[in-house]
């Protein structure tokens, strides 16, 4: 079985490193990975001008763009050769709840289901243990073959961050939310232009029982299915009546 490895912290960062040494003992594997960290770039792709995919060492490769755009590329066959399963991360930092919407690390797994491909996006919950994220991968590859996921179905996976002894488990969770992020902080311009950084993400508003926020905290890697089709189901029925109401 051939291996994508993609992220969003860039090509150096431990995550991924530490992930493609671990893999490559039990799998060939093709590394297409951000030439700097695009943290936060969701499902965004490079539209207004060429890629450059740079070949670096054997089977890695860095690329001008985002998550997206690595695995649009790898798995469009522009970077060497097919691929069977892709596997983003390992992201430095949870990816948990309503965190999905704007990371990258998540996109390019939706990218991959998206292209045809089982994927998984695996998040340290923390910024130590990145071999314990790494062990279950490897562990969660090995039964790949049983699991039969219908179209559009990725796995978000986080993983505490602690030593792979002292994981209690597996659960199989849902999305949880935060409250919203925190107000944006001024940065100072040295010529005077209005300049801020972007909030903080804030605390858990649901991290009840059956959530990813949960399962983490309780010391348990949390398994989320993600699936693409972003239809409210439940509120199609009212919407019709009241369009019903509506004169074009």
């Amino acid at each position: 079985m051939r291996v994508l490895i993609a992220n969003d912290d860039g090509l150096d960062a431990v995550g991924i490193q530490t992930l493609a040494q671990r893999l490559q003992q039990e799998y060939d594997i093709l590394v297409v990975a951000p030439d700097r960290n695009r943290s936060g770039a969701s499902n965004s792709l490079t539209l207004t001008r060429p890629l450059q995919p740079v070949k670096v060492a054997n089977n890695q490769y860095r690329v001008d763009g985002t998550p997206t755009d690595c695995v649009n590329l790898a798995l469009s066959g522009m970077i060497d050769g097919d691929v069977d399963v892709v596997v983003s991360g390992i992201n430095h930092g949870a990816n948990l709840g309503d965190d999905v919407i704007y990371s990258g690390t998540v996109a390019a797994a939706m990218e991959a289901r998206h292209l045809g491909r089982p994927a998984l996006a695996v998040s340290l919950v923390g910024n130590r243990y990145f071999e314990t994220a790494a062990e279950v991968v490897v562990r969660l590859l090995a039964d790949a073959h049983t699991l039969a996921l219908p179209t559009g179905i990725l796995l978000n996976v986080n993983v505490p961050d602690v030593p792979y002894s002292e994981l209690k488990g597996i659960r199989v969770t849902r999305l949880g939310y935060r409250h919203k992020a925190q107000a944006p902080i001024s940065a100072q311009h040295p010529r005077g232009l209005p300049s801020f950084w972007i909030g903080a993400l804030s605390e858990p508003h649901d991290a009840s029982e059956g959530t990813d926020f949960c399962a983490v905290k309780n010391g348990y890697v949390s398994i989320t299915p993600i699936h693409t089709d972003m239809t409210c189901y439940d509120v199609k029925s009212p919407l019709e009546k009241w369009t019903d109401t509506v004169t074009l």
